[in-house]
């Protein structure tokens, strides 16, 4: 602002999944390459804290895979982008989504493009570029836009980015999976016609898969984080939370009563309910729940209306746990996800 440099950024969605990021980072450094003479600095920005990146496994697995520091990016705490559109600096250019969450709806201004693959919300300003076409993935998009540029540009890390988050995207480009279009194809063709030397496809999308579930390296607070949703009842908060581990390893953690107690306290959480999904050799899906609050009426409230559920029914078997505080089940209904025991928890608050 001091210096009254331009910005242009280039910044995903509030998720920052896999998608949201390479988008940004592939189309500002495309942007960067070809503009005529720029005067703005082109910055890709992580619509995220810092502190949050590691819970995006898949993401830091792939950046990392292709050389790129998690210190060479800019993530949203690390940029004003009030002041600088106050100052009249900031040009806004919105991938994997095309509708700014109310707290920034005074950016809305500085919006002068929009890539997108989801059918549009509302209408942008006459002076506003938009690309919204129904296709997997977003970074087919980019990669459209990337192809249709000069020659040259493209380089081989960009490529692997654009490349994995297509196929991540897409589910392989299976067509049982319906996501795929015939665009998300030529795009991963493309890459592959320029690049030989790209990884074959299902090895890409094994690792990057693996990566996604890995919450080896996460610390509790992080599991926890994740993947996290919260419901309110009458004056409390219940935690929900999805961990891809088994029980058992979750259990076994050292510490794990601590890190649960001070998970809780930390942000006003009366309990919370762990739901592990862990996946056999054949990728079918087990799953198991741990109920913990050190609230015993609210503990069992809500093991009761777990284990009495029946639209749908959850199957419950108890399982050993090490504290009374934490009620563990082994959920012999695989197929009811956390979207379908949700409203159970909803009824027993």
């Amino acid at each position: 602002v001091r210096r009254h440099q331009e910005i242009h950024v280039v910044m995903g969605n509030e998720a920052c999944d896999l998608d949201s990021t390479v988008s940004a980072l592939a189309l500002a450094y495309f942007l960067a390459k070809t503009s005529p003479a720029p005067k703005a600095a082109f910055i890709p920005v992580l619509n995220i804290p810092r502190a949050d990146f590691a819970l995006r496994t898949e993401t830091t697995f792939l950046l990392r895979e292709q050389g790129i520091p998690a210190a060479s990016l800019i993530f949203r705490d690390e940029i004003d982008l009030g002041g600088l559109h106050r100052a009249g600096l900031l040009s806004l250019t919105l991938v994997d989504h095309h509708v700014l969450p109310g707290a920034d709806a005074a950016l809305e201004e500085a919006v002068v493009e929009v890539l997108d693959h989801r059918p549009l919300e509302r209408d942008r300003a006459p002076g506003c570029r938009v690309t919204a076409e129904p296709v997997g993935s977003c970074a087919t998009l980019v990669t459209e836009r990337i192809a249709q540029g000069p020659p040259g540009v493209l380089d081989r890390p960009t490529a692997a980015l654009l490349h994995g988050t297509i196929l991540l995207d897409c589910v392989n480009l299976s067509p049982a999976a319906g996501k795929v279009t015939p665009r998300d194809v030529a795009c991963v063709s493309l890459l592959e016609a320029r690049f030989p030397e790209l990884p074959a496809r299902d090895a890409v999308f094994e690792a990057l898969q693996a990566a996604k579930f890995d919450v080896s390296g996460l610390t509790t607070e992080q599991m926890l984080r994740k993947d996290l949703k919260v419901l309110s009842g009458d004056e409390l908060l219940l935690a929900v939370s999805a961990i891809y581990v088994d029980l058992e390893t979750f259990l076994r953690r050292p510490g794990l009563l601590q890190d649960l107690d001070a998970f809780c306290q930390a942000r006003g959480y009366a309990g919370l309910v762990a739901m592990m999904i862990s996946f056999n050799e054949h990728n079918e899906p087990s799953r198991q729940l741990a109920v913990y609050s050190r609230r015993e009426t609210l503990q069992s409230a809500v093991c009761r209306a777990l284990e009495e559920a029946t639209a749908p029914s959850l199957q419950l078997q108890p399982l050993p746990s090490p504290w009374s505080c934490v009620g563990a089940y082994a959920q012999g209904n695989a197929l009811a996800s956390r979207k379908k025991v949700l409203p159970i928890l909803r009824a027993a608050l």
